[in-house]
């Protein structure tokens, strides 16, 4: 019996999507829950699986085509034998490969395997269940591609969805060609590059900056680490969920700087919702933490890991990126000293971390040698004046040099 198979259903932030990649053809076997094909909208990479055993009977919709909510984009053939997956030629080796469809592969890892032109059945899988991830591909790339003799340093910048986002992976030349690829863009990224500038140019964009003394922070979580991960089933105590709780007591002092702008309305928000930008193969994306005054640390620390997972493996649902109040962005763990991130509309403001690096400071008198990072917060000054975004990043400041005013709430 032939059914079709239609595209998922879209959320009315979405008019529509483009197919990404079929996993299987016409005629090949499909069982139950196996992935067929994924589509890339303007915010996350959703999966179409088979309903039941079968074969795809034809293909209405091929790769790169663009496709609305709901359609119909393929034909299927419920019950029918399928024949296995052609073998695909082997590259310099006489050996018999094992086929890549018989292998588990995450999809984010097929596809970047796809992209690499790396043989699946060659990646060594570390996965639970014996499945190859991401990492492993990347971590394949890697392994053979010889070191060059001087390789050129990249300079990373921090931003949000709106900021610029990591470059997209590309082949490695040999010294001395001049080989150009091109290759489209993502509608992730292309939708990054439209908020880029809409931000810029609708906003009356500022950034203000300062440092905090990292000092109190560092030893508190030297002190702490092993029994925190102890006591919270092995989430490790990170530097982010104290910027977090930080951001979120200031938030709630200066209203303002947690607020977004509605055409002529200005909407203030009694609660904290805190996106963190995580970056990606296919750009930075920001998923929400819901309610940050009411979780502890331990949940901070294990949302944003759960998170990033999920967005290494293209996982992240539309729901889960939505409806954030302010932004943090972390450049340091990239290595930057200081950037100026861009806002992500509508909010009206973003929290910049950057690189802890040692730096002599003048205290009491006397200079001594201490971690430091420079803060950045960019904000709308149609919303916020300069009085209240350099007193939030004060607040900011003063609650992680002195960790204990988060939990006496002074």
């Amino acid at each position: 019996m032939s059914t079709e198979i239609k595209a998922p259903v879209f959320p009315e932030s979405v008019a529509d999507g483009t197919i990404a990649t079929w996993h299987k053809q016409p005629g090949e076997a499909v069982s139950r829950d196996e992935l067929l094909v994924d589509i890339e909208t303007d915010k996350v990479v959703l999966e179409v699986v088979a309903q039941q055993d079968g074969i795809i009977k034809e293909i209405l919709k091929p790769e790169g085509e663009t496709i609305l909510s709901a359609e119909v984009i393929a034909i299927f053939e419920a019950g029918a034998a399928g024949t296995s997956a052609p073998a695909k030629a082997e590259e310099s080796s006489s050996e018999t490969a094992v086929s890549a469809d018989d292998l588990k592969v995450n999809p984010a890892a097929r596809k970047l395997a796809e992209e690499k032109h790396i043989n699946l059945s060659d990646v060594k899988a570390t996965g639970k269940d014996g499945r190859i991830t991401k990492e492993d591909v990347v971590n394949h790339a890697k392994a053979a591609i010889p070191a060059p003799v001087a390789a050129p340093v990249a300079a990373v910048s921090s931003a949000p969805v709106s900021a610029a986002v990591a470059a997209p992976a590309i082949p490695a030349f040999a010294t001395g060609e001049r080989i150009e690829k091109r290759v489209p863009m993502t509608r992730l990224r292309a939708t990054i590059a439209k908020r880029l500038v809409a931000a810029q140019q609708t906003a009356a964009m500022l950034t203000t900056y300062n440092e905090v003394d990292m000092t109190a922070i560092m030893a508190l979580r030297k002190q702490y680490k092993a029994m925190f991960e102890k006591k919270h089933d092995g989430a490790r105590l990170g530097f982010m969920s104290f910027f977090v709780k930080a951001t979120a007591e200031a938030l709630k002092r200066y209203p303002a700087v947690n607020a977004s702008i509605d055409g002529s309305d200005m909407v203030y928000h009694g609660y904290q919702d805190i996106g963190v930008a995580v970056s990606t193969e296919r750009g930075l994306v920001v998923p929400v933490l819901r309610d940050v005054d009411a979780m502890g640390l331990a949940d901070i620390e294990s949302g944003i890991v759960e998170f990033a997972g999920k967005a290494r493996d293209g996982k992240l649902g539309i729901e889960e990126m939505q409806g954030g109040t302010f932004t943090i962005t972390n450049g340091g763990t990239f290595g930057s000293l200081m950037s100026t991130p861009i806002l992500n509309p509508p909010q009206t403001a973003i929290l910049g971390m950057h690189k802890i690096q040692d730096r002599p400071m003048a205290i009491d008198g006397q200079v001594v040698i201490r971690p430091m990072m420079y803060l950045a917060v960019s904000y709308d000054h149609r919303m916020i004046d300069g009085k209240e975004a350099v007193q939030f990043l004060v607040t900011i400041k003063e609650l992680l040099e002195d960790p204990t005013r988060i939990l006496l709430d002074i």
